[in-house]
């Protein structure tokens, strides 16, 4: 597995308040109590597999075209560039209030700031890139424990786009000395993933065809590093990815990570993305595949291996006679409804 890396120094600009200034200029005050210049570094850690799933799953001359075209639909997604970053300090009492915050722009790969901290312990919350992605915001960050990354809600369809960029998050306890001069490194990892699907439309002659991944989280705690999933899961629309080179049609989604199957960290080891499957399915594709003589063919593809923060997994088949999708994974399984109509399809039991 080739791991991305690039190292972004950041040190952020903060300043007191005007309450703490003053206790600071007064002359009976305890002056070590006050604050000092720190240096914060920051370095995203892209631990991805997307070159070897790439190498591995599209080998043929065809299948290399699509290689290509999804490398570079991917580029803002598994990249190791920050576009913006949101820094928060917490207080580590019982409030777990935010002390100071800073949302600097970066679009660098390195750039400096100037910090100024008063001395206590802080837990160092941050999330980078989340400007530019309209489907992921930054809630309840008022707070350490509430701190979270949430999708925007669906609309009565349950469907939502892709997300638009890598996200990358840290978490960082923090305690400001008097009179030392210190140094924080703080490592951000991705939060989020992406699925393709890969189909041979052989001789099948279709006029449209829709495909969506869902079993994934819909929200994720910063401090705690844990994802958050729902009963009903949205369904996240794969856009179909332009392969001017091959008949292979290509779809791509960008979504936060499925449930896995055993307790795990962000970790950097020759393979993080090994993973044991489920003994039923996790996550799934819905395929919609309007047919030349206008009838729809829905087909449900379940997988049983978990997608992980940084991963992304291909999926490969071929449209069959009726329109359905057949999985060239025996792994996958196929659910297939000929002449499918529209009704109460979007509520997903996983």
């Amino acid at each position: 597995m080739k791991q991305l890396k690039s190292h972004i120094a950041v040190v952020a600009s903060l300043l007191l308040c005007a309450v703490v200034l003053s206790s600071c200029s007064m002359i009976d005050d305890d002056l070590e109590n006050c604050g000092n210049d720190y240096e914060l570094n920051y370095e995203l850690r892209l631990v991805t597999n997307m070159t070897t799933e790439l190498q591995t799953q599209l080998t043929t001359e065809t299948e290399a075209a699509v290689a290509q075209a999804l490398q570079q639909f991917l580029q803002n997604i598994f990249s190791d560039y920050a576009h913006d970053v949101d820094l928060s300090f917490y207080d580590t009492g019982v409030n777990d209030i935010r002390q100071y915050h800073e949302a600097p722009t970066m679009n660098a790969n390195q750039r400096s700031y100037t910090i100024y901290l008063p001395v206590q312990k802080y837990m160092h919350l941050a999330a980078a890139n989340l400007k530019d992605n309209s489907i992921v915001s930054l809630s309840g960050d008022e707070y350490c424990h509430s701190s979270h990354l949430s999708q925007t809600e669906a609309g009565a369809d349950n469907i939502l786009p892709s997300h638009t960029t890598g996200l990358f998050t840290a978490r960082q306890p923090m305690e400001v000395l008097s009179g030392q001069d210190q140094t924080f490194n703080v490592r951000l990892y991705m939060a989020n993933c992406a699925v393709a699907l890969v189909l041979e439309p052989r001789e099948h002659q279709t006029k449209d065809i829709q495909v969506f991944a869902t079993g994934f989280a819909t929200s994720f705690n910063v401090k705690d590093s844990t994802y958050v999933y729902s009963d009903n899961p949205p369904l996240i629309r794969a856009e179909k990815v332009p392969t001017p080179e091959s008949d292979l049609l290509t779809f791509c989604s960008v979504n936060f990570p499925s449930r896995d199957t055993e307790t795990r960290v962000v970790i950097e080891t020759e393979d993080p993305f090994v993973a044991k499957e489920a003994e039923e399915k996790i996550w799934e594709f819905q395929v919609l595949v309007t047919n030349d003589d206008n009838t729809v063919t829905k087909t449900v593809l379940g997988i049983r291996k978990p997608l992980r923060a940084g991963q992304l997994m291909i999926i490969k088949g071929f449209i069959d006679d009726d329109g359905a999708v057949r999985s060239l994974d025996n792994t996958v399984g196929v659910s297939v409804m000929l002449d499918w109509s529209e009704g109460e399809h979007h509520d997903v039991e996983l």
